[in-house]
């Protein structure tokens, strides 16, 4: 019989599930009982599922009892587990509602709002909730139609029924860019309900499931703007018809309607009255004087909100005109613009109306607007506006401020400036061949500034970066690694969307060169845009058949790979790595690629293999006579060698490679070594040494802001209070460990290793059935990423916990594994599981 009488919480509820869910494989004979494979018989999401084993949320009761079910549970068991669940439930109701911060993330109301009456109320009807059901609209419609602008009037109208939040986010469906992921969307929408950072599953779905628990039964308003496709939409969606969800898109979101019973509105072009109706809340009495002109002007725009609003614009910057003559300026259809590829439909011809627009700039400024177009990104700043234009920054910043009052562009934060979809491809359309050099400009601006930014974070590595001319132009302020950080932040999209229209344009060599150049910067906490970036490299250089930039692109994917513990992709991007560098006899190239492969090794706990990758890197570090190179070599040489039980000598080597480091200034890597320093000291038993060097390594990290291997110095300081018995402090400093890597999106070795020792304190504490359930995270965790040394300590943890409970049976079997792993590792930690087993009357 489960023993339930300390169930509380909801972790609590959740560990006893993951018991029994271990119990229901041992009595089928399986390794383990899936998620996938308890999802697929209840008919829920694997995201679900996980939810309520890993404690994420509470199963509804109904819901509660088909899992315990389905996890072999006798039916007394149930009917004492239904009763655990009720009492955990009604706990955290006596517990009182937590403060939960109040979303109000609308965009500013339309000023000028018009019509739109039928549709107004189209939407009012849908305050009233349904029976059962998420209650989603969306509101659908060609681009500049006015959907964003009639959704976020309405949702200004009717706020006050949503107490609880309104949230925005922008899904950028429609973008040069790629539209905005589900992964960035969850956590703007949770960041908007208060969870961020370390608090955000790595894992989309558990994101999504986290969502939907938290939005469940609380009354949100929730615009999701400028969505691409149903798909994108879907994992946004909340659980309940507490919540109302708008959803603004081009496309039609058939699947929406069919599969979520979503309502559409359609939105056409605005009524001739409308239409009107809008020039007069803008131009006022000037629609009075020339009603017919009026009428004529709304037409020839094509009676869009869009290009009404644009015409007005001009009407306004030129009162002299007669509304008359701006309406026979554009019937000029030959200064038009070609229609929009919509079938020939000529409701959407409102390219007329943005030449119109640009006809009442100065030769400069319309110039500067065309220039925006050919620029890779949605939004720029001045400094690049001064790239492209040739221009000196403070010429530039005045132009994109007078196309900003001129509608043509939109201010956003920092300085910046976006344009509107439609604007930007009629600013691209412009002209589409480069005849004054404008994006060469742009790309030694972002070359030059990004190397010049790099080597203030990290002048160690400078040399082994390309060098680039310092631009030809106004340049920011990048005095200190702090403003070099923050210029880098702000242009991290743009440096990544500049890669992708370099290779579209066949300038592989500039994909290489900015892929090299922010490796380091994006391997901290950048995951997403550094195999991003470093992907387009690799399909431009192999494209114009550059071996050498093939090279440097699978050491870039195989070094943040191996940050991500995905060692197999890791090991084959690393493997190609090393045969190019060796072909082109690159010993630099050469040092790169084994240092990694041996740093792949170490992750897998395989340290005899490592030992001879980081013994080639060193060699290869020589040759190059890249002193950096080699001293990072000797620190991995040492963190090899006191894994396998030879500490003086890792000290050795760690101490010699710190001396160049910081003659060098190279923070990342003494910061490294001063953990591996630490490691290798509390193996030689140095305690207090020990922490002294962990407590360094994390001032340096926070310098460095390298999350990632930040969590690898709270580690040692968990290990160094275990010892201690400081079992509070440990637990403390394992957890925070743990939730750097999960920020991170690290599940492997490092995950596997918090875990293992939170295992470690919950035993020390008396509490083995919580040992157990940390162990047993450690185990999927270490098996996932092949990190077999973990995987050992996690069968050693298992043994002890099963040990605690009475079980030694179950005990001699994980030490047992235990010992296996270890003795086919070569590691000294074999004989302490040898004498375990002897003293229980085995021998090894």
């Amino acid at each position: 019989m489960l023993e339930l009488t300390g169930v509380a919480t909801v972790a609590d509820l959740a560990a006893v599930l993951r018991r029994l869910r271990l119990r229901q494989a041992r009595a089928i004979g399986a390794h383990r009982v899936s998620y996938r494979a308890l999802a697929k018989k209840a008919g829920w999401s694997h995201g679900i599922v996980g939810g309520y084993l890993s404690g994420t949320s509470l199963a509804p009761a109904d819901r509660f009892d088909a899992l315990t079910q389905l996890l072999g549970a006798t039916p007394a068991e149930q009917r004492a587990l239904a009763t655990a669940r009720d009492r955990v439930e009604e706990l955290r109701r006596a517990a009182g509602p937590v403060a939960r911060p109040v979303p109000r993330h609308l965009p500013p109301d339309v000023a000028g709002f018009t019509g739109r009456v039928t549709e107004l109320a189209f939407l009012d009807a849908l305050v009233t909730p349904p029976v059962d059901g998420v209650r989603i609209v969306s509101v659908t419609g060609t681009a500049g139609v006015g959907k964003t602008s009639l959704a976020v009037h309405w949702a200004h109208r009717w706020r006050a029924r949503f107490p609880d939040g309104q949230l925005h986010v922008d899904l950028r469906g429609y973008d040069p860019g790629a539209p905005l992921g589900a992964h960035e969307a969850l956590a703007a929408l949770l960041g908007g309900l208060g969870i961020a950072g370390a608090d955000l599953p790595a894992d989309v779905h558990a994101r999504a499931a986290l969502f939907r628990g938290e939005t469940a039964d609380r009354r949100l308003l929730i615009l999701l703007d400028n969505a691409a496709t149903a798909e994108q939409v879907r994992p946004l969606l909340p659980g309940t018809a507490s919540c109302l969800v708008l959803v603004t898109s081009r496309d039609s979101l058939a699947g929406l309607v069919v599969g979520h019973g979503a309502a559409r509105l359609d939105l056409d072009l605005l009524p001739a009255a409308d239409a009107e109706r809008l020039l007069h809340a803008l131009i006022g009495p000037r629609v009075d004087a020339e009603p017919d002109a009026a009428r004529l002007l709304a037409r020839r725009c094509a009676r869009l909100p869009l290009a009404l609003r644009v015409a007005a614009e001009l009407a306004a910057a030129r009162p002299t005109t007669t509304l008359t003559a701006l309406a026979a300026e554009l019937a000029d259809e030959r200064r038009r613009l070609d229609l929009l590829d919509a079938g020939g439909d000529s409701r959407v011809d409102v390219r007329a109306v943005f030449s119109w627009s640009l006809r009442q700039l100065s030769a400069a400024d319309a110039r500067v607007f065309g220039l925006l177009g050919r620029h890779p990104h949605t939004d720029v700043d001045g400094y690049a506006t001064a790239a492209l234009a040739g221009l000196p920054a403070v010429q530039a910043r005045a132009a994109l401020d007078r196309l900003s009052r001129k509608h043509l562009i939109r201010p956003l934060d920092g300085g910046r400036y976006g344009m509107h979809d439609l604007l930007r491809a009629y600013a691209r359309d412009l002209s589409t061949v480069d005849s004054d050099g404008s994006l060469d400009r742009l790309a030694h601006y972002y070359l030059g500034t990004a190397c010049a930014a790099m080597d203030r974070l990290y002048p160690a590595e400078a040399h082994r970066r390309p060098r680039v001319p310092a631009p030809a132009t106004d340049l920011p302020d990048l005095d200190g690694p702090g403003a070099a950080l923050a210029w880098l932040d702000a242009e991290r999209a743009c440096l990544i969307a500049f890669a992708r229209n370099a290779a579209a344009r066949d300038r592989a060599a500039d994909a290489v060169t900015l892929s090299v150049t922010l490796f380091r910067y994006l391997s901290n906490n950048h995951a997403e845009e550094a195999l991003s970036l470093h992907s387009t490299a690799l399909d431009a250089a192999t494209r114009a058949g550059d071996p050498a930039g093939q090279a440097e692109a699978h050491n870039g994917l195989g070094g943040m790979y191996l940050v991500l513990g995905r060692n197999d992709e890791a090991a084959a991007h690393l493997e190609r790595a090393l045969a190019l560098s060796r072909g082109l006899g690159d010993h630099a190239g050469v040092g790169r690629a084994a240092g990694h492969l041996g740093m792949v090794q170490l992750s897998r706990g395989d340290f005899r293999r490592a030992l001879p990758y980081h013994e080639q890197s060193l060699a290869a570090q020589r040759l190059a006579g890249y002193e950096v190179g080699e001293a990072r070599a000797l620190n991995n040489l040492g963190a090899t060698e006191q894994r396998l039980g030879r500490p003086e000598r890792a000290v050795q080597h760690i101490v010699a490679a710190l001396a160049v480091m910081r003659r060098h200034g190279d923070r990342d890597g003494e910061a490294v070594a001063t953990v591996n320093l630490g490691d290798a000291s509390l193996r030689c038993a140095r305690d207090a040494e020990a922490e002294k060097h962990y407590r360094a390594a994390l001032v340096l990290f926070g310098e460095t802001r390298n999350r990632h291997l930040h969590a690898w110095a709270w580690l040692g300081l968990g290990r160094v209070a275990s010892r201690a018995g400081d079992h509070a402090d440990a637990g403390l400093h394992h957890r925070r460990a743990l939730e750097m890597f999960r920020e991170v999106g690290e599940h492997n070795d490092g995950t596997a290793s918090a875990l293992n020792g939170l295992g470690a304190v919950a035993l020390a504490q008396g509490r083995p059935e919580r040992a157990l359930d940390e162990h047993l995270a450690a185990l999927e965790s270490a098996r996932l990423g092949e990190c077999l040394d973990q995987e050992a300590f996690a069968h050693v943890g298992l043994g002890w916990s099963h040990q605690a409970l009475g079980d030694p049976r179950l005990a001699r079997e994980h030490w047992d594994r235990a010992l296996a792993i270890y003795d086919d590792l070569g590691l000294p930690e074999a004989d302490e599981v040898r004498a375990r087993l002897s003293a229980l009357g085995r021998t090894g």
